[in-house]
């Protein structure tokens, strides 16, 4: 699929599946284990502003990354990179995305996306 445009909806995702994350103080966080769920910042490529999400735990120990806003361009292979504050706590590679932004509008205009259970139960390719 080419976008047409450099902002076209289709190029931006907010939600992404990593694989086991590795944690560098902590494995894991705390609060993550606590509350099977985190808020912090992340990032998946160098330099770029960070992005405030919410992480879910999963059983493997890959997490779910829920963003605040979309942001573009996200791929499979990159790394996200997620901070609490000025302190990196780890990272994962990105395994797979949610739909995008441009999917979920054409959803909306015609009916009900899949459920969150039906989302959950999709496993990656390996």
């Amino acid at each position: 699929f080419k976008a047409p445009s450099t902002d076209h909806p289709a190029l931006y995702r907010d939600l992404l599946r990593t694989n086991r994350v590795h944690w560098i103080a902590e494995e894991p966080p705390a609060e993550l284990v606590r509350d099977k769920m985190m808020d912090c910042h992340f990032r998946f490529r160098h330099q770029m502003a960070l992005v405030p999400c919410v992480l879910t735990l999963n059983q493997d120990g890959s997490v779910w990354v829920t963003l605040v806003k979309p942001a573009r361009a996200i791929t499979p292979g990159q790394f996200a990179v997620f901070y609490k504050g000025d302190e990196c706590l780890g990272s994962g590679k990105i395994l797979r995305m949610g739909p995008s932004v441009y999917t979920m509008q054409q959803g909306k205009n015609r009916e009900e996306g899949p459920k969150k259970e039906e989302i959950d139960n999709i496993e990656p390719a390996t």
